[in-house]
């Protein structure tokens, strides 16, 4: 982890314009409030070119995906390419409707994303490595590096493919992350709050390999430390707990 990432995101408070599914808008809003940045959600399409010229940053993310919305992500992702400013695409479950997949078929067509960030599942669909999920879940098993890498060769990107590890792909660099915690996956949105927070810490100075191995390590390392408080008994008491240590620094996560 790079603590200069963090400190800058703070200092600046970049904003991220999201244009994200309708379950996990407001735990991501405060989530990435909590972390440090600032999040807009602007989906119409008459103003997400506007919206996306002004941030510093663009979360694209299908997991509640319309047709109008999908014109919307578009005209945003262009507006913000055009712009050098960095554009993440997330693509929930796109294994697991031809809608879906039609859908991020031609967000890649007009838009090219600085990273794209998934499950097993969803990222291997990409570049049709078989894998089995479930809606939007990846239930199967198999060679995650190899999905990152070919993700980001194709595509010619950054590619995280998480999971009990993350596996990270910046082209010729292949990079891992252990940190975590099991909870995650019993709250809606936790990968969505990722890719917002990844979105923010790309607005950064530093490296690529460094913004996005600094965004997993740190949110793993968040979820640990709120898994750990003596007052979490499961989710519902681990979620407070989870925004709560986003707003932590550095050296208190890795000091636990």
């Amino acid at each position: 982890m790079n603590p200069n990432i963090i400190q800058e995101v703070r200092e600046n408070s970049p904003l991220i314009h999201h244009l994200t599914n309708q379950v996990v808008m407001n735990f991501t809003a405060n989530g990435l409030l909590s972390f440090g940045g600032a999040p807009v959600m602007a989906k119409a399409e008459e103003e997400a070119a506007e919206m996306a010229s002004a941030a510093d940053g663009v979360l694209l993310n299908i997991g509640t995906l319309t047709s109008v919305e999908l014109s919307a992500m578009i005209l945003a992702g262009k507006a913000a390419s055009e712009k050098g400013i960095p554009v993440v695409l997330d693509p929930v479950g796109v294994a697991a409707t031809s809608f879906r997949q039609s859908a991020v078929k031609r967000i890649l067509e007009e838009v090219k994303p600085t990273v794209i960030k998934g499950n097993a599942g969803e990222m291997a669909q990409l570049v049709q490595i078989p894998w089995e999920t479930r809606g939007v879940e990846s239930v199967g098993d198999g060679n995650a590096e190899e999905i990152a890498v070919k993700v980001a060769e194709v595509y010619e990107t950054a590619a995280v493919v998480t999971g009990e590890t993350d596996i990270i792909c910046t082209g010729n660099d292949v990079i891992s992350n252990e940190t975590g915690d099991p909870l995650l996956e019993k709250i809606t949105g936790a990968g969505c709050l990722l890719g917002s927070i990844l979105t923010a810490c790309l607005t950064t100075d530093e490296r690529i390999e460094e913004q996005v191995l600094t965004a997993v390590d740190f949110y793993g390392l968040a979820a640990e430390y709120a898994a750990s408080h003596d007052e979490v008994r499961g989710s519902g008491t681990f979620l407070p707990r989870f925004i709560d240590a986003l707003s932590l620094g550095p050296g208190t996560l890795e000091r636990r």
